[in-house]
């Protein structure tokens, strides 16, 4: 039994059940007009009872979403039966017949059934036409005739409408596909998304909790080695870690709070100043710095704050510097963050570390790019490039 249609199927089959609701329309116009006619009893009520019989057994039909296979066969034997004794009975009710064609196509499970099914139509209402008009020789020409032609046009639609069932699992398959591709899509996007936010998060760990916790460390053991020697030196130790412990913790608080990038307090030069003092109180390394104003977005001042962060703490880590430069430049498109320092650099085809891919990371997210250049005892430069629009001199911040 054909399905009733959906967003999506050929006009085909559009029309077949808009056939279908046009044929009750005019059924329910013929119950009105014999309800309301002077027609004799047996003809009135009669003809009231078979319509209201079929109308009876194409709602139970429909309304059954899980019918039993039998069930179109049943109803189509029913409209059989009904259009033949309509034809019987009252005079141009043959044409039931005709407004019926679609119903033998959609109640039927295939081809072969909705020809014969809708040939039995033909026959009936031949039969009945001539048993009401009379079996003479012009009356069986003009009754078959006319059945013929309907039949014809039957076994049009029952031929073309495969095809068109053919489309439409065509289309209902392909609307599922996509259905399952939207859904997947979506679903790898979602992880995408997650893991995204799982390495940004990662990142910002990494260039604040983590650098943090690294020179408490460091700081923990000078200050508890120096205590018998240097107690001066041990205090200041212990200043800066507790400076950095509550730098950490209002990091983790912000992390935590809101998901959002940390921000970089002050102008961008401020904040790179305050770095470096800090590094140089914690190291003792000479810094020289060249760190001019610049009105810089909050997205760049904190990439290049995390540069210099990451770099400083590679330097702490593993390089064995005496000195470092930092040079902040800008260009017309550009700015610049260069890092330097003296120690006994490394291959940098070889580093694997996740500073150095992190800091790679975050710039790109800007439009930027990252240049490291080093090699064994020669000391290593960072070169940090990013793209930004700065005021022209004069002109207002």
């Amino acid at each position: 039994m054909m399905q009733r249609p959906q967003r999506g199927d050929p006009f085909w089959i559009w029309m077949l059940h808009g056939w279908e609701a046009f044929s009750w329309a005019i059924i329910g116009l013929l119950i009105l007009q014999t309800t309301l006619g002077s027609a004799p009893a047996p003809e009135k009520y009669g003809s009231l009872a078979l319509m209201g019989i079929l109308a009876l057994g194409w709602v139970v039909v429909r309304a059954r979403p899980n019918r039993p296979p039998g069930a179109g066969y049943a109803y189509l034997a029913l409209l059989v039966l009904v259009v033949g004794s309509l034809a019987y009975l009252r005079d141009g009710f043959g044409v039931l017949y005709t407004l019926a064609l679609p119903q033998f196509v959609i109640f039927a499970n295939g081809v072969r059934s909705a020809i014969v099914s809708s040939g039995l139509g033909a026959l009936a209402i031949t039969v009945g036409g001539l048993t009401r008009e009379g079996w003479t020789t012009g009356n069986v020409t003009a009754n078959v005739i006319s059945s013929l032609a309907v039949y014809a046009v039957s076994i049009t639609l029952t031929l073309l409408t495969p095809r068109a069932l053919e489309i439409r699992d065509e289309r209902a398959q392909l609307r599922k596909q996509l259905a399952g591709a939207e859904a997947e899509v979506a679903d790898l996007q979602r992880r995408q998304g997650a893991a995204e936010e799982r390495e940004r998060l990662a990142r910002e760990i990494h260039d604040t909790l983590a650098q943090g916790f690294a020179s408490i460390i460091v700081l923990a053991e000078a200050a508890r080695t120096g205590l018998a020697t240097d107690s001066v030196r041990s205090a200041q130790q212990l200043t800066s870690i507790e400076q950095t412990a509550r730098e950490n913790l209002a990091e983790a608080r912000a992390l935590v709070g809101s998901g959002a990038r940390s921000a970089a307090p002050g102008a961008s030069a401020d904040a790179l100043r305050r770095t470096l003092d800090r590094f140089t109180e914690d190291t003792g390394i000479a810094v020289s710095a060249e760190l001019p104003d610049l009105d810089l977005d909050q997205p760049t001042r904190i990439a290049l704050l995390r540069c210099t962060q990451e770099s400083l703490a590679n330097v702490r880590k593993h390089a064995d510097a005496s000195a470092v430069g930092v040079v902040l430049t800008a260009g017309p498109d550009a700015v610049e963050l260069e890092i330097t320092d003296d120690g006994r650099g490394f291959l940098v085809a070889e580093a694997a570390g996740f500073g150095l891919d992190g800091m790679r990371r975050r710039l790109a997210e800007l439009g930027g790019e990252l240049t490291v250049t080093s090699s064994p005892g020669d000391g290593t430069r960072v070169l940090a490039v990013l793209p930004a629009k700065l005021p022209a001199k004069g002109s207002p911040a």
